[in-house]
Parts: C-alpha cells; structure tokens; sequence
C-alpha cells in the first residue's frame, strides 16, 4: 500500500516538476533573447521615436531601413566587413591547421622536450595582450605589416594557437592509438594517418576551436586599434573599429538608429554561426570527456 501510494505521489509530482523547469528554461531564454530583440527592433526606429518610448515598438509605417544603408555607405560598413571577413576566416583557418598540427605532434609523440614544449604553448594563455603589445607593434612595425591585414592575421594565429593546442591535444590524447596502427599497417605514412584518419576523428574538437576562436577574432578590438588604426594604408580596419566610426560619421552626434544597425551588423554573422554550428559545439564539449 505505502509502495503504491509513494508511486502515485512521484506521478503527480511529476508534471509539476516538469512546469518548474520549463518556467524556469522560458524566463532564461526571454531574459537572454529580449536584448537582442530590442536591439532589432531598436535599429529601424528614428532617434526621436528611440527617446520618447525606449522600448516601444517601431510604428509599422515608419520602420528606418535607412538606418542599416547610411551605416553600410556613409560609416564605410562595407570596407570593415569586407576586412574582418578576410582577416577571420584566414586567421581560424591558420589556428586550426597549425593547432591541429601541433597539437598532434605533442600528444602523439614521446621526445625529452615534449612537456615542456606544451606548457610553454599554454604559457601564452597566461601572458595579458596589453604586455605584448609594445613589441608586436615594433616587430610589426619593422617588417612593414602596420595597417594591414596581414599584420593582424599574424597577431590573431600567434594569439589563438595556445588555446587551440590545449583543446585539440586532449582530442588527440583521446583517440584510440589502434586507429593509428592500424592505418600504418594498411599503407599509410605518418602525414596519411593524421589527415585521412585522426584528423576527421577530431572534427568536434576542431569546430570547437574554430567557432570560438570566430566569435574572438570577429568581436576583437583591442589589437585591431593599436595595429590596424593608423592612417598609412588604411585599408585593415575591421567592424568593432567601425562601430567607433560611427560617431565620427555622425559628426560627433549620437545617431543611435545608425549605432544599433551597426551593432546588428557585427552581430548577425556571429549569431549565424552559432546557430549553424551549436550541435556540433556541444558534441566537442562533451566529447572531451569521454576517452575513447
């Protein structure tokens, strides 16, 4: 009787449960999405309509799609998105492979040095970007890579590779040592092993270093003003430097239409690749885990 009554209890218990949780998930999900909602919603109103009711829906008769091509044309989005396009893309590309590369080597194979060569890679994590920036800036400087996308490509790999090497080295720890016998003893070389067999085995942890390190690259401003502002050549400039264009081009007045159109515009893409990739986000962060 008690066991019937206990299981009774637990059903009835259950649903509400399930109620609590999806409250709770529902309030998360309005608290996280409602910012970028106002955001979207906030870059096709007028400053005016902006200041009068800050969280009013745009009237669907005066909705600014201006706001989005006077932040294209006249704050030169284009050129800026054209720039962090090229410069992300090259720069992922670049930590991945030599992270991949690198991370293999160190985990793969036994040499006096390996440990420490491994650690000194995750030094880099612990080095703050503002003190290597005076001898990046002479050593960029004195190879002429100011101003140019080159130059914050380079900065980009060099600051991404000790991230990617920790991620990928405990990917590569993980995968069976008999997958790699193997595939020597059906013909292939050393370079044959890494691409056709444990390089693909690897793809969680790869698209795991390679959304994160987009997300930094794409958003990173710190680097990008100190190489990449000057006048010179001036055509390295990425869009976190053009969102503070933004005011100049609005001769010094807060167009806050043109701002929050900007803003959707650095946005969208990084949004964008989360949302394609996040199931393969949460295999890589799960798959480190599990050793094989």
């Amino acid at each position: 009787m008690s066991q019937s009554s206990s299981v009774k209890l637990r059903t009835s218990e259950l649903p509400i449960s399930r109620l609590l949780a999806f409250a709770v998930l529902a309030g998360y999900l309005a608290w996280v999405m409602y910012p970028m909602a106002w955001l979207a919603y906030s870059s096709l109103k007028a400053d005016e309509a902006i200041f009068l009711d800050a969280f009013a829906l745009p009237p669907f008769g005066d909705l600014r799609f201006d706001n989005y091509v006077r932040a294209w044309d006249g704050a030169q989005f284009g050129d800026y998105f054209l720039n962090s396009v090229v410069v992300t893309v090259a720069s992922v590309t670049l930590i991945v492979l030599l992270g991949a590369m690198t991370a293999y080597a160190l985990s793969r194979f036994a040499h006096p040095l390996g440990p420490a060569t491994f650690w000194l890679f995750l030094a880099g994590l612990m080095i703050p970007a503002q003190l290597s920036v005076v001898p990046l800036f002479f050593e960029l400087r004195a190879l002429g890579l100011l101003n140019s996308r080159l130059g914050l490509i380079l900065v980009y790999t060099a600051n991404g590779l000790p991230f990617a090497i920790f991620i990928l080295a405990g990917f590569f720890r993980a995968l069976p040592r008999s997958l790699y016998e193997a595939a020597v003893i059906d013909g292939c070389t050393e370079a044959g092993a890494f691409w056709r067999v444990l390089l693909p085995l690897a793809r969680p942890g790869l698209v795991t270093v390679a959304i994160f390190q987009f997300i930094g690259v794409w958003k990173e401003y710190f680097f990008a003003f100190m190489f990449a502002s000057g006048d010179g050549t001036g055509g390295a400039r990425t869009l976190p430097l053009g969102l503070a264009n933004l005011a100049i081009t609005a001769q010094f007045r807060t167009d806050y239409g043109m701002l929050f159109a900007g803003l959707v515009i650095v946005t969208l893409p990084i949004l964008a690749i989360f949302v394609a990739l996040q199931r393969h986000l949460v295999k890589g962060v799960t798959a480190g885990a599990v050793k094989g």
